[in-house]
């Protein structure tokens, strides 16, 4: 039984990237990783996201598949870790064979870390 606990709870930590991978990697030109913010809310309500993210609601991820980059890792987030649009945003992606993550802390504990932002 111990042995399956472990088992899921590595699974699930694979689906998540640290925001210091993610930020240390993005500085750099040649950094594999795209930031996509899933937020299904217009720019007047999100009012920021993180640095450089790319503005992808997960409603309309799907419709948009052929526009990104296999070659890319696609970091997806959130308003908040416990919220389901990352998760559904990244089933979407790695049902369609690209690499993803979900930030892990979401916009939330990005935020909280006084992380690289932007205003809308």
């Amino acid at each position: 039984m111990q042995t399956k606990k472990i088992e899921l709870l590595e699974t699930y930590l694979s689906l998540y990237i640290d925001h210091m991978t993610v930020l240390n990697s993005i500085k750099k030109a040649d950094s594999p990783y795209v930031i996509l913010d899933v937020r299904n809310a217009p720019a007047q309500v999100k009012k920021e996201q993180i640095k450089g993210a790319i503005a992808m609601p997960a409603k309309d991820l799907a419709n948009h598949l052929d526009e990104l980059n296999k070659d890319k890792i696609y970091v997806v987030y959130d308003w908040t870790g416990g919220t389901t649009l990352g998760k559904m945003a990244l089933l979407t992606l790695l049902s369609a064979d690209f690499q993803a993550f979900e930030l892990a802390g979401a916009l939330e504990g990005w935020k909280g870390m006084n992380l690289p932002m932007e205003t809308l």
